[in-house]
Protein backbone atom coordinates (compact mmCIF):
# COMPACT_ATOMS: atom_id res chain seq x y z
CA UNK A 1 0.00 0.00 0.00
CA UNK A 2 1.39 3.23 -0.94
CA UNK A 3 2.21 6.03 1.88
CA UNK A 4 0.19 8.68 2.32
CA UNK A 5 1.40 11.71 2.30
CA UNK A 6 1.51 13.78 5.68
CA UNK A 7 -0.56 17.30 5.70
CA UNK A 8 1.59 20.34 5.51
CA UNK A 9 3.14 21.08 8.67
CA UNK A 10 1.03 24.57 9.34
CA UNK A 11 -2.30 22.63 8.34
CA UNK A 12 -1.32 20.13 10.08
CA UNK A 13 -0.80 22.09 12.97
CA UNK A 14 -3.89 23.83 12.91
CA UNK A 15 -5.69 20.63 13.16
CA UNK A 16 -3.67 20.00 16.71
CA UNK A 17 -5.13 23.22 18.15
CA UNK A 18 -8.03 21.97 17.65
CA UNK A 19 -7.63 18.64 19.28
CA UNK A 20 -6.61 21.09 21.96
CA UNK A 21 -9.80 22.34 22.18
CA UNK A 22 -11.71 19.66 22.49
CA UNK A 23 -9.15 18.33 24.92
CA UNK A 24 -9.77 21.00 27.08
CA UNK A 25 -13.97 19.96 26.99
CA UNK A 26 -12.78 16.75 27.32
CA UNK A 27 -10.98 16.77 30.63
CA UNK A 28 -13.93 19.57 31.96
CA UNK A 29 -16.63 16.42 30.59
CA UNK A 30 -14.55 13.16 32.76
CA UNK A 31 -14.28 14.59 35.41
CA UNK A 32 -17.42 15.94 35.85
CA UNK A 33 -18.94 12.85 35.04
CA UNK A 34 -16.28 10.87 37.56
CA UNK A 35 -17.30 13.21 40.57
CA UNK A 36 -21.04 12.62 39.46
CA UNK A 37 -20.44 9.10 39.52
CA UNK A 38 -18.75 8.34 42.65
CA UNK A 39 -15.29 7.34 41.75
CA UNK A 40 -12.64 9.88 39.54
CA UNK A 41 -11.61 7.10 37.81
CA UNK A 42 -14.64 5.85 36.07
CA UNK A 43 -15.17 9.19 34.03
CA UNK A 44 -11.87 7.96 32.42
CA UNK A 45 -13.63 4.20 31.77
CA UNK A 46 -16.30 5.27 30.23
CA UNK A 47 -13.86 8.02 27.99
CA UNK A 48 -11.79 5.02 27.01
CA UNK A 49 -15.01 2.90 26.34
CA UNK A 50 -16.51 5.21 24.37
CA UNK A 51 -13.18 5.70 22.11
CA UNK A 52 -13.59 1.70 21.58
CA UNK A 53 -17.01 1.31 20.72
CA UNK A 54 -16.11 4.25 17.74
CA UNK A 55 -13.34 2.49 16.98
CA UNK A 56 -15.04 -1.34 16.41
CA UNK A 57 -17.80 0.48 14.35
CA UNK A 58 -15.56 1.91 12.15
CA UNK A 59 -13.46 -1.25 10.90
CA UNK A 60 -17.17 -2.56 10.92
CA UNK A 61 -17.97 0.18 8.96
CA UNK A 62 -14.83 1.38 6.77
CA UNK A 63 -13.08 -1.00 4.64
CA UNK A 64 -10.06 1.26 4.53
CA UNK A 65 -9.42 0.98 8.22
CA UNK A 66 -9.67 -3.01 8.17
CA UNK A 67 -6.94 -2.72 5.35
CA UNK A 68 -4.83 -0.51 7.53
CA UNK A 69 -4.77 -3.00 10.23
CA UNK A 70 -4.15 -5.89 7.37
CA UNK A 71 -1.13 -3.45 6.65
CA UNK A 72 0.07 -3.28 9.83
CA UNK A 73 0.50 -7.08 10.54
CA UNK A 74 2.85 -7.06 7.92
CA UNK A 75 5.18 -3.96 8.71
CA UNK A 76 7.29 -5.41 10.86
CA UNK A 77 7.49 -2.93 13.43
CA UNK A 78 8.92 -3.77 16.84
CA UNK A 79 6.54 -5.06 19.63
CA UNK A 80 7.39 -1.82 21.68
CA UNK A 81 6.26 0.68 18.79
CA UNK A 82 2.69 -0.60 19.51
CA UNK A 83 3.10 0.60 23.74
CA UNK A 84 1.83 4.38 22.52
CA UNK A 85 -1.64 3.61 24.43
CA UNK A 86 0.11 3.33 27.74
CA UNK A 87 1.24 6.77 27.70
CA UNK A 88 -2.20 8.04 27.73
CA UNK A 89 -3.33 5.93 30.08
CA UNK A 90 -0.09 6.98 32.51
CA UNK A 91 -1.12 10.26 32.20
CA UNK A 92 -5.05 9.52 33.00
CA UNK A 93 -4.04 8.03 35.92
CA UNK A 94 -1.55 10.08 37.39
CA UNK A 95 -3.88 13.23 37.03
CA UNK A 96 -6.41 11.34 38.76
CA UNK A 97 -4.76 11.07 41.87
CA UNK A 98 -1.91 13.71 41.38
CA UNK A 99 -4.09 16.72 40.90
CA UNK A 100 -6.02 17.06 43.83
CA UNK A 101 -2.45 17.20 45.89
CA UNK A 102 -0.96 19.16 43.87
CA UNK A 103 -3.75 21.59 42.27
CA UNK A 104 -4.13 22.28 38.44
CA UNK A 105 -1.97 24.97 38.14
CA UNK A 106 1.15 22.96 39.45
CA UNK A 107 0.42 19.64 37.69
CA UNK A 108 -0.36 21.16 34.52
CA UNK A 109 3.19 23.34 34.28
CA UNK A 110 4.64 20.23 35.27
CA UNK A 111 3.09 18.22 32.73
CA UNK A 112 3.98 20.33 29.89
CA UNK A 113 7.17 20.35 30.98
CA UNK A 114 7.93 17.01 30.70
CA UNK A 115 6.03 17.06 27.56
CA UNK A 116 8.50 19.47 26.06
CA UNK A 117 11.79 17.88 26.97
CA UNK A 118 10.54 14.09 25.73
CA UNK A 119 9.14 16.06 22.83
CA UNK A 120 13.05 17.64 21.85
CA UNK A 121 14.31 13.79 23.15
CA UNK A 122 11.90 11.82 20.81
CA UNK A 123 12.09 13.99 18.42
CA UNK A 124 16.46 13.91 18.13
CA UNK A 125 16.22 10.44 18.77
CA UNK A 126 13.89 10.01 15.15
CA UNK A 127 11.31 8.20 17.10
CA UNK A 128 8.39 9.49 15.11
CA UNK A 129 7.55 9.45 11.78
CA UNK A 130 9.02 12.84 11.25
CA UNK A 131 12.49 11.88 11.25
CA UNK A 132 15.09 12.77 13.34
CA UNK A 133 15.13 16.14 13.97
CA UNK A 134 18.36 18.06 15.43
CA UNK A 135 18.53 19.42 19.00
CA UNK A 136 18.57 23.74 17.72
CA UNK A 137 18.79 26.69 19.51
CA UNK A 138 14.95 27.90 18.53
CA UNK A 139 13.57 23.93 19.35
CA UNK A 140 15.02 24.64 22.64
CA UNK A 141 13.72 28.14 23.09
CA UNK A 142 10.26 27.17 21.97
CA UNK A 143 10.13 24.33 24.72
CA UNK A 144 11.32 26.60 27.23
CA UNK A 145 8.63 29.51 25.79
CA UNK A 146 6.04 26.83 26.05
CA UNK A 147 6.48 25.81 29.59
CA UNK A 148 6.89 29.45 30.39
CA UNK A 149 3.90 29.99 28.81
CA UNK A 150 1.85 27.48 30.90
CA UNK A 151 2.76 28.97 33.88
CA UNK A 152 1.64 32.19 33.35
CA UNK A 153 -1.34 31.13 32.04
CA UNK A 154 -1.83 29.33 35.67
CA UNK A 155 -1.79 32.46 37.21
CA UNK A 156 -4.39 32.89 40.23
CA UNK A 157 -5.09 29.14 40.17
CA UNK A 158 -4.40 27.97 43.54
CA UNK A 159 -1.80 25.83 44.77
CA UNK A 160 -1.69 22.60 46.61
CA UNK A 161 0.95 20.61 48.42
CA UNK A 162 4.47 20.61 46.79
CA UNK A 163 5.27 17.69 47.07
CA UNK A 164 8.33 16.92 45.01
CA UNK A 165 7.65 13.19 44.11
CA UNK A 166 4.22 14.21 43.01
CA UNK A 167 5.87 16.86 40.88
CA UNK A 168 8.09 14.36 39.28
CA UNK A 169 5.72 12.01 38.84
CA UNK A 170 3.46 14.58 36.47
CA UNK A 171 6.95 15.58 34.70
CA UNK A 172 7.04 11.50 34.22
CA UNK A 173 3.26 11.67 32.91
CA UNK A 174 4.50 14.55 30.14
CA UNK A 175 6.92 12.01 29.02
CA UNK A 176 4.77 9.76 28.85
CA UNK A 177 2.39 11.47 26.58
CA UNK A 178 5.23 12.52 24.02
CA UNK A 179 6.76 8.80 23.77
CA UNK A 180 2.97 8.45 22.97
CA UNK A 181 2.21 10.32 20.59
CA UNK A 182 5.39 9.35 18.56
CA UNK A 183 4.81 5.69 18.82
CA UNK A 184 1.24 6.32 17.85
CA UNK A 185 2.43 8.29 14.70
CA UNK A 186 5.40 5.48 13.78
CA UNK A 187 2.12 2.95 13.85
CA UNK A 188 0.12 5.46 11.55
CA UNK A 189 2.79 5.88 8.98
CA UNK A 190 3.36 2.23 8.81
CA UNK A 191 -0.31 2.12 7.49
CA UNK A 192 -2.89 4.42 8.21
CA UNK A 193 -3.85 7.05 10.89
CA UNK A 194 -7.06 5.03 11.36
CA UNK A 195 -4.43 2.16 12.34
CA UNK A 196 -2.74 4.21 14.76
CA UNK A 197 -6.28 5.08 16.69
CA UNK A 198 -7.23 1.52 16.58
CA UNK A 199 -3.96 0.54 18.57
CA UNK A 200 -3.73 3.53 20.82
CA UNK A 201 -7.09 2.19 22.54
CA UNK A 202 -6.32 -1.07 22.50
CA UNK A 203 -3.51 -0.84 24.40
CA UNK A 204 -5.03 1.80 26.48
CA UNK A 205 -8.32 0.90 27.49
CA UNK A 206 -6.87 -2.28 29.11
CA UNK A 207 -5.09 -0.81 31.27
CA UNK A 208 -7.44 2.14 32.30
CA UNK A 209 -9.75 -0.76 33.44
CA UNK A 210 -7.26 -2.95 35.51
CA UNK A 211 -6.48 0.34 37.27
CA UNK A 212 -10.10 0.36 37.90
CA UNK A 213 -10.66 -2.80 38.67
CA UNK A 214 -7.28 -2.12 41.56
CA UNK A 215 -8.76 0.98 43.12
CA UNK A 216 -12.02 -0.62 43.91
CA UNK A 217 -14.29 1.58 41.19
CA UNK A 218 -16.23 -1.39 40.28
CA UNK A 219 -17.05 -2.07 43.52
CA UNK A 220 -19.66 0.60 44.22
CA UNK A 221 -23.03 1.39 42.68
CA UNK A 222 -22.16 4.20 40.20
CA UNK A 223 -24.90 7.22 40.21
CA UNK A 224 -25.15 7.89 36.67
CA UNK A 225 -26.15 11.21 35.30
CA UNK A 226 -28.75 11.86 32.86
CA UNK A 227 -26.79 15.11 31.03
CA UNK A 228 -25.89 13.11 27.82
CA UNK A 229 -22.63 15.12 27.29
CA UNK A 230 -21.38 14.06 30.03
CA UNK A 231 -20.75 10.82 27.81
CA UNK A 232 -19.08 12.80 24.35
CA UNK A 233 -15.35 11.84 26.20
CA UNK A 234 -15.13 8.83 23.75
CA UNK A 235 -15.82 10.74 20.66
CA UNK A 236 -13.16 14.01 22.12
CA UNK A 237 -10.73 11.23 22.97
CA UNK A 238 -10.82 9.73 18.92
CA UNK A 239 -10.70 12.91 18.10
CA UNK A 240 -7.63 14.17 20.07
CA UNK A 241 -5.44 10.91 18.77
CA UNK A 242 -6.30 11.44 15.59
CA UNK A 243 -4.73 15.22 15.72
CA UNK A 244 -1.82 14.12 17.61
CA UNK A 245 -1.78 11.43 14.89
CA UNK A 246 -1.99 13.84 12.12
CA UNK A 247 0.30 16.58 13.83
CA UNK A 248 2.78 14.25 15.02
CA UNK A 249 3.71 13.12 11.26
CA UNK A 250 4.19 16.57 9.75
CA UNK A 251 5.55 18.49 12.67
CA UNK A 252 7.08 16.08 15.04
CA UNK A 253 6.33 15.76 18.60
CA UNK A 254 7.73 18.45 20.30
CA UNK A 255 5.68 21.43 18.08
CA UNK A 256 2.93 19.19 18.26
CA UNK A 257 2.82 19.29 21.92
CA UNK A 258 3.06 22.46 21.91
CA UNK A 259 0.18 23.05 19.56
CA UNK A 260 -1.98 21.05 21.62
CA UNK A 261 -1.26 23.24 24.77
CA UNK A 262 -2.27 26.16 22.49
CA UNK A 263 -5.43 24.70 21.93
CA UNK A 264 -5.88 23.40 25.45
CA UNK A 265 -5.33 27.23 26.57
CA UNK A 266 -7.41 28.64 23.89
CA UNK A 267 -10.18 25.97 24.61
CA UNK A 268 -9.94 26.96 28.49
CA UNK A 269 -10.62 30.13 27.81
CA UNK A 270 -13.66 29.72 25.96
CA UNK A 271 -14.86 27.36 28.70
CA UNK A 272 -14.58 29.53 31.16
CA UNK A 273 -16.13 32.63 29.37
CA UNK A 274 -19.14 30.08 27.92
CA UNK A 275 -20.08 27.94 31.03
CA UNK A 276 -22.32 28.80 33.97
CA UNK A 277 -19.81 30.00 36.92
CA UNK A 278 -16.77 30.00 34.57
CA UNK A 279 -14.51 32.53 35.98
CA UNK A 280 -14.96 34.67 32.44
CA UNK A 281 -12.43 36.22 30.30
CA UNK A 282 -8.55 35.76 32.13
CA UNK A 283 -5.99 37.95 31.16
CA UNK A 284 -2.78 35.33 31.58
CA UNK A 285 -4.79 32.69 30.10
CA UNK A 286 -4.95 34.29 27.12
CA UNK A 287 -1.85 35.81 27.34
CA UNK A 288 -0.63 32.20 27.87
CA UNK A 289 -2.09 30.94 24.62
CA UNK A 290 -0.96 33.81 22.48
CA UNK A 291 2.75 32.72 23.78
CA UNK A 292 2.38 29.58 23.24
CA UNK A 293 0.88 29.45 19.54
CA UNK A 294 4.19 31.56 19.10
CA UNK A 295 6.40 28.54 20.85
CA UNK A 296 5.24 26.34 18.22
CA UNK A 297 6.63 28.73 15.46
CA UNK A 298 10.03 29.39 17.01
CA UNK A 299 10.32 25.93 17.53
CA UNK A 300 9.91 25.36 13.73
CA UNK A 301 12.41 27.99 13.09
CA UNK A 302 15.62 26.38 10.79
CA UNK A 303 19.04 27.82 10.93
CA UNK A 304 20.46 28.62 8.10
CA UNK A 305 24.45 26.50 7.73
CA UNK A 306 27.14 27.28 5.69
CA UNK A 307 28.14 25.00 2.99
CA UNK A 308 31.45 24.63 1.24
CA UNK A 309 32.41 26.98 -1.37
CA UNK A 310 31.60 25.32 -4.62
CA UNK A 311 34.27 25.32 -7.47
CA UNK A 312 31.86 27.07 -9.66
CA UNK A 313 29.52 29.59 -7.28
CA UNK A 314 26.94 29.85 -9.91
CA UNK A 315 26.56 25.59 -9.55
CA UNK A 316 25.79 25.42 -5.82
CA UNK A 317 24.08 27.43 -3.26
CA UNK A 318 25.90 29.01 -0.65
CA UNK A 319 24.23 27.58 2.01
CA UNK A 320 21.19 25.35 2.98
CA UNK A 321 18.56 24.72 5.36
CA UNK A 322 18.50 21.98 7.81
CA UNK A 323 15.85 21.19 10.40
Amino acid sequence: MPAVRALPAPAALGVVVLGGMASAAQGVVNSELGERAGNPVLGAVVNNLGGCLLVLLGLFAVPSMRAGLAVLRRGGLPWWAYLGGLGGAAIVVIGTYVVPVLGVAVFTIAQVAGGSLGGLAVDRAGVSPAGRLPLTAPRVAGALLGVGAVALAQLGRPVGDLAVGLVLLAVAGGLAVALQSALNGRVSAASSTAAGLAVNFAVSTPVILAVAAAVGAFAIRPAWPGQWWLYIGGLLGVGIVLALLVGVRAAGVLRTGLALVAGQLGGALLLDVALPGGAGARLPVLAGAGLTAAAVLLAGVRRRTPTRVAADPASEPDGRLVG
